[in-house]
């Protein structure tokens, strides 16, 4: 019997031995499976490009634009008040008076460019999903132009920048 428990922790030694204990760990971690449904965002077109660049522009046109009519917006209320008291010379109303106009053509020119843009996005395939967020931009430049119209520039301006936000919304949109 002695010679059975000799024996047996001659095997028990010999197998600590020769099989550490790190053969029993595992020895690669394990990644967690993936679904086979992917959840990147699909790749936008050319067309898409494109679209986002034209409503970018507009953006810069109009903040520009904005930017330069409210110094125009206080020159000629200044002007106005001016000759609301009979202080303003003929020739300073004259300027006052071709600026109002090259204001309200200015305003136009921004309208029809708006009215282009819903045009493509309501017309093209690829775009027309954006198109909701771009509906009512060139709606928005009507009423500043009829704003204009009036002689109410900064209200205009303000107009102006509620488009801005739109378009920039679309923008958000397309990325």
């Amino acid at each position: 019997m002695q010679r059975i428990t000799v024996i047996f922790i001659a095997i028990v030694i010999a197998t600590v031995t020769l099989f550490p204990a790190t053969s029993f760990a595992q020895t690669r971690k394990r990644t967690a499976t993936r679904s086979g449904r992917s959840v990147a965002k699909p790749k936008p077109s050319n067309i898409q490009h494109e679209g986002a660049a034209r409503v970018a522009d507009q953006i810069k046109i109009l903040t520009r634009f904005i930017y330069v009519l409210g110094g125009v917006a206080k020159g000629l209320e200044g002007v106005d008040d001016a000759a609301r008291r009979n202080e303003a010379p003929t020739a300073v109303l004259d300027q006052a008076r071709r600026n109002k106009e090259t204001v309200r053509t200015s305003i136009q020119t921004v309208r029809e460019g708006l009215d282009k843009l819903e045009l493509d996005f309501r017309t093209t395939p690829q775009l027309e999903r954006y198109y909701v967020k771009l509906a009512g931009v060139a709606a928005g430049a009507a009423d500043a132009e009829d704003q204009a119209a009036s002689n109410q520039f900064d209200k205009a301006g303000r107009t102006l920048l509620g488009v801005v936000n739109r378009l920039t919304d679309a923008l958000l949109e397309m990325r």
